[in-house]
């Protein structure tokens, strides 16, 4: 280990910190108990932080474990061994057991539920102890517990402080081994864990019960402190002390746990001296802590120094090789001519709407397969059948000749079959390299190792790199998957599903919102990836998937319309009517309304942006970009991905703080304004991905967002039929182009004189993109709009000026007219090959 590792080391600090606090203590003539008490509490904040920090789990009562591992330990050393530490070993299995038993019952609850049910064996464990008092002395607990080995109590505070490091040096190493890492992974995201083949009911079963030991050794250490066990470490009003302490500290911080028992131990010793009511006086303090710092003392501190980020796990990643292997995908060894997946009548529906019926199908090995049809056809659904995340209602799934209908999904995936998502499906607060290796790692060695370090493990780290290298993330290894813009997140969707050694590949929408150059690359690697397994795709580049596919099998209204070759599926009268928007026989479809240009020069300005520079984490995203929209005005905001378009729109809604420049909305400076007050002065979004209130219906998103001064309902509905049609329907049983639809909707029902719309017609059919592009012209003139969008020549005939950026900074400002018509323009600003350096900007 390197001297700099070495002196930044968490359990070091640690053990500096105990040693200096028990140099101190010892000097002032004061108690070493205090100390001793602290470092228990430390070790107790630790073992609940594992749950909390690293697998999502927030149990209110784990102080069930360390009370009644406090009893298992008296009564073990009076009864039992007689030796304090074969008593402590017992009172860690006892509590590891009785975690075991626990976790079987309460993990099959999530979130809330799970808290409350922690919380009621705590408090029956409390009843027992408190009023079975023959067994457990009751109110006055079992007093007088030997402790032969420890003649003093500075003895016992050295073998306490020594043993809490070493636990807390075990619980480092934990969450750096295989086992850690994918509890951060099921933290991040359960459902793309299970996707990967891992169990996540087992592994969050493990995360319990290693807790619950490490809890049971701290409630065995209080237990010889005090000499006594007492019920009311079991009460519910002690049963948020860990939690409390892990907060108060910093519950994404390993040392978190040390800082918070530090702070409220100290605190309740010196303020319950002055008043019994301490607590009137503590609770502001958390309060504040709450408001002022959420990170807690290491978070702030972190703040003050300017170095933000968690400190769970270390940040370096493996080092890069200095040649990356290329990435080879394993071929599987099957017939060729014989179905490796087989559909027969399978058929879903939510209530009456129906999203599969009766579906037949077979998928060959070596073939790129793809599924088309338009929005609502029942796409995902069925890659959700076929994965397992939803049951079907009726109808059978076999692979490779075996019945999986009833499997859950990690089991399938342990079969050979792997998919990416719709919506992006990552792990957010992971490393772009850790979420690809966490998913390689679940095909190549699983969860086995709860000390070796899984970075040591050469050749999952090998694969990790060669899978990055070939969606070209390698060089953004080491950045945290949540400052990555959308187009790089979606790379990475890619390379996580790709890492998986699979037999059946599903790929579902890939290739949205990717620009040109990465949709090059990464069609490129589908089509070489279906000549060694079979690939089912799911993807409304139309042009693309003819281009591509082996076999179309299109989907409409829940029902398999069509399934043969692309040239004999793209000319099926029944295909162009239900996909491309196309009426039946031949007839004509209706053309978009032209639009009518004006100038806008003369337009008083809206929103007048200058030279504002953004970044995330230290990094520069955007640098002295400046624009202006004008009254009536639509504005089209153009580049590839990464360059900061959506970075650009979080800028003018108060999302993102910017770190110098200014901005003007309607004659008010809104550089520092909050998002919500720069939404009540007139500026609205359609963010990217909609984010509709999926438990609410469609007339209940719009009755939240409706204030005076926006579009009636009757207005919107006449702006989009169809949303009249859905308004009773929940938004999560909305088609993509409906969710769009509503997105905007919502958007117009408040007072707004700007729109920004982030990507309108991504992962939309045809269609619906027409549909949805008649809505905005009519909208042309009645409020500005600003669209961001990767396609060029869908956005540019229906707007009147366009930016494009490049690398943070405007290159072209000006007539979308002329951009339009300027090919070669478009090619240097937008096109394959990166422009570099930065082009000077077009006006």
């Amino acid at each position: 280990m390197k001297a700099r590792s070495l002196l930044t080391h968490p359990v070091l600090w640690a053990a500096v910190v105990l040693a200096g606090l028990s140099v101190l203590w010892t000097a002032l003539g004061a108690p070493i108990s205090l100390v001793t008490q602290i470092a228990i509490y430390a070790l107790y904040g630790a073992g609940v932080n594992l749950l909390i920090g690293y697998t999502g789990l927030v149990p209110f009562g784990a102080s069930v474990f360390f009370g009644c591992a406090s009893y298992a330990l008296a009564f073990a050393i009076v009864s039992v061994v007689g030796n304090e530490f074969a008593a402590l070993v017992l009172s860690v299995v006892f509590s590891m057991v009785m975690a075991l038993a626990m976790g079987l019952i309460i993990l099959r609850r999530r979130g809330l539920y799970f808290s409350l049910l922690t919380l009621a064996f705590s408090q029956i464990a409390f009843e027992l102890a408190f009023k079975w008092t023959s067994v457990t002395g009751g109110e006055n607990g079992i007093q007088g517990i030997p402790r032969p080995s420890f003649g003093s109590d500075m003895a016992f505070h050295v073998f306490t402080v020594a043993s809490v490091v070493a636990g807390l040096w075990f619980l480092w190493r934990l969450v750096h081994a295989p086992f850690g890492r994918v509890l951060q992974a099921v933290r991040d995201n359960e459902q793309r864990a299970a996707s990967l083949g891992y169990n996540t009911y087992w592994i969050k079963l493990g995360s319990f019960t290693l807790m619950a030991g490490v809890i049971g050794y701290a409630g065995g250490l209080l237990t010889l402190m005090l000499q006594g066990v007492y019920a009311n470490n079991l009460s519910w009003q002690h049963a948020g002390d860990p939690l409390l302490m892990t907060v108060l500290g910093g519950v994404h911080h390993f040392l978190g746990p040390l800082w918070g028992a530090i702070a409220f131990i100290v605190l309740e010793n010196r303020l319950s001296a002055l008043t019994e009511n301490w607590w009137l006086i503590f609770a502001p303090i958390i309060i504040a802590f709450a408001l002022l710092s959420p990170e807690g003392i290491q978070g702030l501190a972190q703040r003050l120094l300017r170095r933000e980020r968690w400190t769970l796990t270390r940040a370096a990643i493996p080092q890069r090789p200095a040649v990356i292997a290329p990435y080879e995908s394993a071929s599987i060894k099957v017939d060729a001519d014989r179905p490796i997946l087989s559909v027969r009548a399978l058929s879903k529906s939510f209530g009456s709407l129906v999203t599969a019926k009766d579906i037949d199908l077979d998928v060959l090995p070596f073939r790129l397969h793809s599924i088309i049809g338009p929005n609502g056809a029942g796409k995902t659904t069925f890659f959700n059948m076929l994965t397992g995340v939803l049951p079907p209602n009726s109808g059978s799934i076999t692979f490779q000749d075996r019945d999986i209908t009833g499997l859950p999904m990690y089991a399938r995936a342990r079969l050979g079959i792997s998919r990416s998502f719709q919506i992006l499906s990552i792990f957010p607060n992971l490393t772009v390299f850790e979420n690809v290796r966490v998913a390689v790692q679940a095909q190549r060695h699983g969860i086995s190792g709860l000390i070796r370090d899984a970075y040591d493990l050469t050749g999952i780290n090998d694969r990790t790199w060669s899978i990055l290298d070939a969606v070209g993330l390698a060089d953004q290894a080491a950045e945290p998957c949540i400052n990555l813009p959308h187009g790089a997140k979606r790379l990475l969707e890619i390379a996580v599903t790709l890492a998986t050694d699979c037999k059946l590949l599903l790929l579902d929408e890939p290739l949205a919102g990717l620009a040109e150059a990465d949709r090059q690359v990464v069609a490129a690697l589908i089509r070489k990836l279906a000549d060694r397994h079979a690939v089912l795709l799911i993807e409304h580049d139309i042009d693309r998937v003819l281009a591509l596919s082996d076999r179309i099998t299109v989907l409409h209204q829940g029902r398999l319309i069509a399934d043969g070759p692309p040239a004999e599926v793209g000319s099926n009268p029944e295909v162009i009517a239900a996909y491309l928007g196309a009426a039946k026989d031949g007839e004509a479809v209706a053309a978009a309304p032209a639009v009518a240009r004006t100038d806008t020069t003369a337009s008083k300005p809206l929103l007048v942006v200058e030279n504002i520079a953004v970044g995330y984490g230290g990094s520069s995203v955007l640098d002295d970009l400046s624009l202006i929209v004008r009254e009536g005005e639509a504005v089209a905001l153009l580049g590839r991905n990464g360059v900061g378009k959506t970075t650009t729109l979080r800028a003018l809604t108060g999302s993102l703080a910017i770190s110098s420049g200014t901005m003007r909305f309607d004659g008010t400076d809104i550089t520092v304004a909050r998002t919500y007050e720069i939404n009540r002065l007139g500026i609205s979004l359609v963010p990217e991905g909609r984010r509709l209130f999926p438990n609410l219906t469609v007339m209940e998103n719009l009755q939240i967002a409706a204030r005076p001064g926006g579009l009636s309902f009757d207005d919107v509905f006449e702006l989009f039929p169809r949303l009249k049609t859905r308004q009773r329907a929940k938004a999560e049983s909305l088609s993509g182009g409906e969710r769009q639809m509503a997105a905007i909707a919502r958007a117009l029902v408040m007072p707004s004189k700007l729109i920004l719309l982030d990507e309108p017609f991504e992962g939309l059919a045809p269609a619906v993109v027409k549909e949805v592009m008649e809505a905005l012209v009519r909208l042309r003139g009645k409020v500005a709009m600003v669209i961001v969008e990767h396609h060029a020549e869908t956005v540019l005939p229906m707007v009147d000026r366009a930016y494009v950026l490049v690398n943070g900074r405007v290159a072209f400002d000006g007539d979308a007219a002329l951009l339009e018509q300027d090919h070669k323009l478009q090619a240097r600003l937008l096109g394959v090959v990166q422009a570099e350096p930065t082009p000077e900007p077009v006006h």
